[in-house]
């Protein structure tokens, strides 16, 4: 194992466990040029994009979401792994080793999506 997957197995054992009905996801990265250009994007572009997108990826489920029967009578509406559409800015953010993460409730999960490219918030 060289330094880097060693940095980058320590820095996943720093992701939190998500507690109760909680989700924990990553935000998807924007890419660093236009559509159809090559114009590279500003880093501060490139920022707001990944704050404001509605697309998460869903890295780990707490112990209690989706076991309310009667809120969630067919059961989960997302699984580790799934891309998720949610409201922007939703959940609690944190970041890890200057990556942003988010924190949401199992209930702020609006869709999946089996590809997240090209999905971006409406202005």
């Amino acid at each position: 194992m060289d330094e880097a997957d060693i940095a980058n197995e320590q820095a996943a054992k720093q992701l939190p466990d998500p507690k109760g009905w909680k989700i924990l996801c990553a935000l998807i990265e924007a890419k660093d040029e236009f559509e159809n250009s090559l114009i590279k994007k500003a880093k501060e572009t490139m920022k707001i994009e990944e704050q404001t997108s509605p697309v998460l990826f869903v890295l780990k489920i707490g112990d209690l979401a989706y076991k309310d029967e009667t809120k969630f009578p067919t059961g989960a509406w997302c699984k580790e792994g799934d891309f998720v559409i949610t409201r922007a800015y939703s959940g609690t953010r944190v970041m890890i080793y200057g990556k942003e993460f988010r924190i949401i409730n199992d209930d702020q999960v609006e869709a999946v999506v089996e590809d997240p490219r090209g999905i971006t918030r409406a202005y």
